[in-house]
Parts: C-alpha cells; sequence; structure tokens
C-alpha cells in the first residue's frame, strides 16, 4: 500500500490547518477527558504526534498508530516523546494489536477509512472494560476540505446523529459530542467535533472477515 503522507510528512507540523486542528482537539480532549499517569492510550492515525505530545505527558504510555511510515519516522524524531510513545505501523483494522489500552484517541484519522462500523468495532475490542474513546473528525460538509479527487479520503465529515447510532450498536455509552475547532479557508467554514463515550464492558477479539 502506497503511503499516501509521505510527501507531505516533511512540513506537516507547519501547516496551519492541522496545528489550528490539533490545537483545538487537544484542547477539547483535556477538558472533557480525566487522564491518568497510569492510562495506556492509543492515537489512531497518530501521524507526527500532534495529539500525542498533548497526551503523553499526562500518562504511562501512548501506542502511536498510523499506516504512514513517513509520518511516524517524524513522530519518532521529537525527543520530548522518547521513552512515552512507542510508534507502530500497522493496520489494526486488519492486525489488532493484541493488547488492550484505557482510552483510544484519534484526530482526523476516520475519514481516511472507508468501513466505519468496522473501525468502532476495532475500536471497540482494543479497550479495557469501562474504556474511553476521544475521537475528533469533520462534521459533514460538501465535500470541499478535501482536493477534488484526494486518495484516501471516503467521508465529507460525519453526522454526529448517524455517528452516534453506530457508537451506540457497538456498546458505546454516555456519547458526547462538542465543537473542538472552527475553521475558515478560501472563505469555507468547517468545523471539527470531538465525541467521548464509554465502552462499559469487555469486548473479546474475534477475527474480522
Amino acid at each position: 500500500m502506497p503511503d499516501l503522507f509521505k510527501s507531505k510528512a516533511g512540513d506537516w507540523d507547519e501547516r496551519p490547518i492541522p496545528a489550528q486542528i490539533s490545537a483545538g482537539v487537544g484542547r477539547a480532549l483535556l477538558e472533557r477527558v480525566a487522564l491518568r499517569d497510569d492510562m495506556q492510550v492509543m492515537d489512531f492515525g497518530a501521524g507526527t504526534g500532534l495529539i500525542c505530545a498533548q497526551v503523553a505527558p499526562h500518562v504511562a504510555k501512548v501506542l502511536a498508530v498510523d499506516i504512514s511510515e513517513a509520518m511516524l519516522s517524524k513522530l519518532a524524531e521529537k525527543p520530548e516523546l522518547a521513552g512515552k510513545v512507542e510508534t507502530i505501523c500497522q493496520d489494526v483494522l486488519k492486525s489488532p494489536l493484541g493488547r488492550r489500552v484505557d482510552l483510544v484517541v484519534s484526530a482526523m484519522a476516520m475519514h481516511h477509512v472507508q468501513d466505519t462500523e468496522r473501525l468502532v468495532r476495532v475500536f471497540a475490542e482494543h479497550l479495557v472494560a469501562g474504556g474511553r474513546i476521544a475521537l475528533a473528525d469533520l462534521d459533514s460538509e460538501d465535500g470541499s476540505f478535501h482536493p477534488p479527487g484526494a486518495e484516501g479520503v471516503f467521508h465529507a465529515g460525519f453526522d454526529r446523529d448517524a455517528l452516534r447510532a453506530i457508537l451506540e450498536r457497538h456498546g458505546f455509552t454516555d456519547v458526547d459530542f462538542r465543537t473542538a475547532q472552527e475553521l475558515e479557508r478560501e472563505g469555507k467554514h468547517y468545523s471539527v467535533f470531538l465525541v467521548t463515550a464509554v465502552r462499559k464492558e469487555l469486548v473479546v477479539f474475534e477475527p474480522l472477515a
């Protein structure tokens, strides 16, 4: 599978939109989720670690999961994350990590996964009983956020009610949506949500067809 972010990794942290989104999502996440110094966290679609950097100081360990080796290489170069963040270049939808975490976080990665139902199931399977999710992505938009024909983009944002229904079907409770960031680009307005929820029961890992 080609690394769709190989050409973007070098200057990703200097790009204004990722910086704005990560700042807003990080702020909302820290307000909504009580982090503890014994927590194990999975950052799905971790990229260069813009969210990891805000979570890692408050927890025991972050598993930075991504399928872009280039993005994870930039993350691994950051000395402030050494010893706290483990980079894992792996498609967890096809090959689960085989270990459980207390919290799954993700920012702007869900729209790159075609099957949202399957993704939510995978998140549930990686959580301990009582584990939480904190997921951020675009609210439904007209498809203009990404360039026309952008490879690897399967959703023009998400409808909050539809996503809530998916989460609840997979046993998540206390589902709460907040607007984490508002964006203006080329005269258009976009909003980014953060949804938090709890998975109270343990889900047994099963092979995904």
